[in-house]
């Protein structure tokens, strides 16, 4: 069965296994996610659920969304994001999931959003090379280079690496483990990096390669 759930990043650190080997995990907090809606292919085509993760004032949701919460009758959620599933009949709209939907040893893909990093230039961006400095560079060591053609072309071609905004794009991560889950306190630990900074939103749902 297709298995998801929204979380929040709390942090890294660090587990030992059996054999006392490190292994570098990523903490999220995962759930508790409440089903607000329920899609059916009867009604719209596909099978999915759409889980709500984290509290909110009412006084902060528009009207739409709050009679989207009124329809299914649970308190707003900041957080709102859809996973399909192949099965949708054992789940209705009000249940609550919690981190231990995984379980240690599971595969999952993690999709967040990465850190912003601003305005860059090609080094940073791309990883390009700085000019020589032995003679004649001026002040443009870092800069991209000779950019266009003559007059044929007479333009940059699309896709050309320049500089630009850097980061704060949506991230996935796949084929994960999970190492341990702590249900008591909702926590999920995954091996290995997440995109995104602490308190960043972050799904977790089957791997599709595993």
């Amino acid at each position: 069965m297709v298995k998801g759930i929204i979380g929040k990043k709390v942090g890294m650190t660090q587990l030992f296994d059996e054999n006392g080997k490190v292994i570098p995990v990523t903490v999220i907090e995962a759930g508790p996610c409440t089903v607000v809606q329920k899609k059916t292919v009867e009604s719209d085509g596909y099978q999915a659920v759409q889980l709500g993760f984290g509290e909110v004032s009412a006084k902060k949701v528009n009207k739409a969304a709050a009679g989207h919460f009124k329809k299914a009758n649970v308190a707003p959620k900041k957080t709102l994001r859809e996973f399909r599933l192949e099965d949708v009949s054992a789940m209705n709209v009000g249940d609550v999931l919690k981190a231990d939907v995984f379980a240690a040893g599971d595969k999952v893909d993690v999709v967040g959003v990465s850190k912003g990093k601003g305005y860059q230039g090609v080094i940073k961006r791309y990883g390009q090379h700085r000019l020589r400095e032995s003679h004649g560079t001026g002040p443009v060591a870092r800069h991209a280079g000779s950019n266009g053609s003559t007059s044929t072309p007479a333009r940059v071609f699309p896709g050309k690496r320049l500089p630009g905004h850097m980061g704060f794009v949506r991230v996935t991560v796949q084929n994960l483990t999970v190492v341990k889950v702590d249900t008591e306190n909702n926590l999920i630990a995954v091996k290995g990096a997440v995109p995104g900074s602490k308190g960043t939103i972050v799904t977790l749902a089957n791997s599709v390669k595993a």
